[in-house]
């Protein structure tokens, strides 16, 4: 057995996205107990940091020890008690997933069901919520598996005149594009720290309302998972004893140098600017958009609703989509993403997350598409797309 060597790649598929230098030296850090002051230091930074990256002040923001999903998972089985009745927003593959978790928590499950690649239609979820009280409404912010963008803020707004409390998943959109959970009055808003934040994948960030908390230490049963059981996380997390009084409580060995990466990854974010991050994806997607266009091809998704940082693209006919990522892994070393569900080998779903929202990478992008695109006989010209590109990039 040997030491693992990655190969070096350049990631522009739905996530991760690549990790800076500067997160991965972080990541290289001694490490020292979960205990330990200096890490409680950490600790405590890092949960500020997250409310202002949420702009959450009166949210109680932690990093979950796993994954995105883990987030979905918290979330859900959190609120969600045996009989409560669900509204779960379904528009691609990540809603789909809450409103399995919902259904393994015991709920009522109700799903509002679009087309993917269209945004969650507000009416629809109003008739759904006035059909019966509903203790959830759950939604995706940024449907990581189309590219569509919903507006959590009417869809907030919607949970709170019916009296559910609303989760949104936001582990594409935070970083990335504007997410404002207190003007939302979002009541559990979840993320990932491998999409625009550029760390490495591992921890989830949440935000959770003071209705949320009340809600959960008000069950009448215990929370159907041990390790995400938000009671439990906020005597480790919510400290010093999760509620200001002295030491904290052992609830798990946090994942330590990972969170020196998230920790790296919030100063960067800060030292950019949460504002002018934001307007760099914009205008890195307008140049790849462009660019795409220039090269005869299509976006699935209408204008009005597209992700900056997920880009999906249509497949001509008669291109073989996956021969097309192959060519640009093995040529280019260029990671792009395949459809999922009913999309699959029908579109292409690039990512300009976080450090990899650069002109650099929009440039490099479409040069090996257009190639990979011309090798099966379809006429991309390449230097028109780049011309189209450099435009928006002026």
């Amino acid at each position: 057995m040997q030491s693992f060597q990655p190969p070096r790649r350049i990631l522009m598929g739905p996530g991760p996205s690549d990790v800076s230098p500067r997160v991965l030296s972080a990541l290289a850090r001694p490490t020292i107990g979960h205990l330990d002051p200096a890490f409680q230091d950490l600790m405590e930074e890092i949960k500020a940091a997250l409310q202002r990256l949420f702009n959450a002040p009166d949210h109680a923001c932690v990093p979950l020890p796993a994954p995105g999903t883990a987030g979905m998972e918290a979330a859900i089985m959190n609120l969600l008690e045996p009989g409560d009745r669900a509204v779960i927003c379904v528009n691609g593959a990540f809603g789909g997933r809450m409103a399995d978790m919902a259904g393994r928590a015991g709920a009522t499950v109700v799903t509002v069901d679009h087309d993917w690649g269209k945004p969650v239609d507000p009416a629809r979820v109003e008739a759904a919520l006035a059909e019966a009280p509903t203790k959830v409404l759950a939604f995706v912010h940024a449907e990581t598996s189309t590219g569509a963008r919903s507006d959590a803020a009417t869809l907030c707004a919607i949970a709170r005149r019916h009296g559910a409390l609303s989760i949104v998943d936001c582990v594409t959109s935070l970083g990335g594009i504007v997410v404002d959970v207190a003007a939302w009055d979002a009541d559990v808003v979840y993320s990932g720290t491998q999409k625009c934040l550029s760390a490495p994948p591992g921890l989830s960030p949440i935000a959770l309302s003071k209705r949320a908390q009340a809600a959960i230490s008000g069950r009448k049963e215990k929370v159907r998972s041990w390790l995400l059981d938000f009671n439990l996380l906020m005597a480790y997390w919510g400290g010093p004893d999760g509620r200001g009084g002295g030491g904290r409580t052992y609830h798990h060995t946090a994942p330590i140098n990972a969170l020196y990466g998230l920790h790296e990854s919030l100063v960067a974010i800060f030292e950019e600017g949460q504002q002018a991050a934001i307007v760099r994806h914009a205008r890195t997607h307008e140049a790849l958009v462009a660019g795409l266009e220039a090269a005869g091809l299509k976006m699935l998704v209408d204008a009005a609703h597209r992700l900056p940082q997920l880009n999906t693209v249509r497949v001509p006919d008669g291109v073989d989509e996956g021969k097309v990522r192959a060519h640009v892994l093995n040529v280019w070393d260029l990671e792009i993403g395949a459809g999922l569900g009913p999309l699959k080998g029908q579109v292409w779903r690039i990512g300009l997350m976080g450090a990899s929202a650069t002109p650099w990478h929009v440039r490099l992008c479409l040069t090996a598409l257009c190639e990979a695109l011309n090798a099966q006989g379809f006429k991309a010209d390449a230097q028109a797309a780049l011309a189209a590109a450099d435009a928006k990039l002026a």
